[in-house]
């Protein structure tokens, strides 16, 4: 029994392809599957990369994998053969969309480019997700989620000032180019409702992460000056940052003028409110360490759920700085249903995170675990229109798995 052919979602009459492995690519197509398309996992004979990333593994299974692969299913081709690259445009021909983000060369030498596919599916929905873009002078560079960080700015804001440069604590332009994969594959497919036509959708982690510089871009297309990192602060608003406590940290977002006077009121600070030094919100900016050398001395006078209990009775957004231990403990989260657990063949009950979006009359939904390796090759190939003995001979002669 197919279980994905029970369920529904809103993308659940799309078929994707999904030829990519690691992070970004594989973050597009789940954002795809999670609100029900029909996403078939394509992998070379050894499985992505990513399945043997780690440690941790659970019972041999890598964790990363298995957070990042849920309701798809596997096929495992070996694209480097002819037949094996043949079978791929084959299935194209039934498919809504592929996503691919092998490296250039490989894409042209494998004659499986969007030019390629197009020949077969002219209604295809083809996304490249790669580190730099199909043109300019980088576009034949290999690139990774450190490199893109490097170069798109984004190290260089993050951090300290006085500190060396350092990579932001999540693969941001991974999943930024995930994001903005999903986001453009969707648009095109709109497109195609009304034209008919197919189209090829790119993006890259470069640009991803140039565009997630928006304040940051903001600042120098004013200026023409480079902002530097600002540690947990704002480049723009203070006091918006976290500040010490008795026992830990609290962060607080005083980032309007009305904030500003309810978090001062809520401290007992209210001379702050009278001094010429952080009368408006650009005069905070401009003195802001002084403002938060006065504030800690304050807040380091009581403990971080002291402080927490008087901000949120005066309406100051603030909160705690969690691990992840106590956001999953955390009962708003529990209430928000941001765990999934999941029954995995060798990994046995695992957790997913939930869906950070909510549908009100169609609804996403988290289906099945991450697949084994080829786990669905040979009713992924049926379902293409393959002849069982087609299958057989292909599985013989060690074209998929």
């Amino acid at each position: 029994m197919n279980e994905f052919k029970e369920t529904s979602g809103p993308l659940s009459d799309i078929k994707v392809l999904d030829v990519t492995q690691m992070m970004a690519g594989p973050f597009c197509s789940m954002l795809l599957a999670d609100m029900g398309a029909d996403v078939v996992k394509i992998e070379k004979p050894e499985g992505d990369d990513i399945r043997r990333a780690g440690p941790p593994f659970v019972n041999g299974e890598s964790a990363a994998f298995l957070g990042i692969n849920r309701n798809k299913r596997s096929i495992s081709i070996d694209l480097s053969l002819p037949e094996g690259q043949e079978t791929l445009r084959r299935m194209s021909t039934k498919a809504d969309v592929l996503v691919q983000n092998m490296r250039p060369e490989t894409v042209r030498k494998n004659k499986l480019s969007y030019l390629d596919i197009k020949k077969v599916n002219p209604a295809i929905i083809y996304c490249t997700i790669s580190g730099f873009g199909t043109t300019g002078p980088y576009s034949d560079r290999p690139g990774f989620d450190l490199v893109a960080q490097g170069m798109s700015g984004l190290m260089s804001i993050t951090g300290t000032p006085d500190g060396p440069p350092m990579r932001h604590g999540v693969p941001v332009t991974d999943l930024a180019a995930g994001i903005y994969g999903a986001f453009g594959i969707l648009t095109a497919y709109i497109n195609r409702m009304k034209s008919g036509e197919g189209q090829h959708v790119e993006t890259s982690l470069l640009e991803a992460g140039i565009a997630y510089t928006i304040w940051e871009s903001a600042i120098y297309f004013a200026t023409g000056k480079s902002p530097g990192p600002v540690g947990s602060g704002h480049p723009l608003i203070a006091p918006y940052q976290a500040f010490r406590t008795r026992n830990g940290y609290i962060v607080v977002g005083a980032a309007n003028q009305a904030n500003w006077e309810r978090f001062c009121e809520a401290i007992n600070r209210q001379d702050l409110l009278q001094d010429s030094m952080y009368t408006t919100g650009a005069m905070r900016k401009s003195n802001q360490e002084q403002l938060a050398s006065t504030i800690e001395n304050t807040l380091t006078k009581k403990d971080t759920d002291y402080w927490q209990t008087i901000l949120d009775n005066a309406g100051v957004p603030n909160g705690p700085i969690n691990d992840l231990e106590a956001v999953y403990n955390d009962p708003h989260v529990k209430v928000r249903n941001m765990v999934k657990e999941l029954s995995h063949p060798i990994a046995g009950l695992i957790k997913n995170i939930g869906l950070p979006l909510k549908l009100s009359e169609t609804p996403g939904s988290i289906r099945v675990a991450s697949p084994t390796l080829g786990q669905h090759t040979e009713q992924i190939l049926a379902e293409y229109g393959f002849r069982q003995s087609e299958i057989t001979s292909l599985k013989n002669a060690k074209v998929v798995y």
